[in-house]
């Protein structure tokens, strides 16, 4: 393991969920807090569970799952969740995304720079699974989000 990368956690989960207001009502039901998306336009499509750990819960529908990861397989028979490991910095995800790439890991998602201020690549483990690579959240490199998807679901 490179020194510099450390060893990557679970940083957040996000679902790929057929209804978000029903993942919500589930997980509010289940004691969590939720926080539904404060721009009205998203509330069908993202919610956030902030753990008492500091692991994330995103619960996001199928159409916007597919805008932050096109190669989202979720409603094709795939499991529609992607399991982030957090790593220490912005360059630390090119680094593991270039290891495991050279290593034959399927890409989903190449390195970007997130409009919620980290950045993040998604792979695939040897069962298809995604598994993304995530830095912390930078307020100050937040941006305008993308429009919201068309779909509902």
């Amino acid at each position: 393991m490179n020194a510099e990368v450390g060893s990557p956690m679970v940083c957040q989960i996000n679902l790929v969920v057929r209804s978000v207001a029903a993942s919500v009502a589930f997980y509010r039901r289940l004691g969590l807090v939720v926080e539904e998306a404060a721009a009205p336009e998203w509330v069908r499509h993202h919610a956030t569970v902030v753990m008492r750990n500091g692991v994330r819960l995103e619960l996001d529908s199928r159409a916007f799952a597919r805008d932050w990861n096109p190669g989202s397989r979720a409603g094709e028979g795939v499991s529609g969740g992607v399991l982030f490991f957090g790593v220490d910095t912005r360059g630390a995800v090119d680094t593991v995304f270039e290891r495991m790439t050279a290593a034959g890991s399927p890409v989903q998602k190449a390195p970007e720079d997130a409009f919620w201020g980290a950045r993040y690549a998604i792979l695939e483990d040897p069962d298809g699974n995604a598994v993304g690579i995530m830095s912390p959240m930078e307020p100050s490199r937040r941006f305008a989000p993308p429009r919201p998807p068309e779909s509902p679901t």
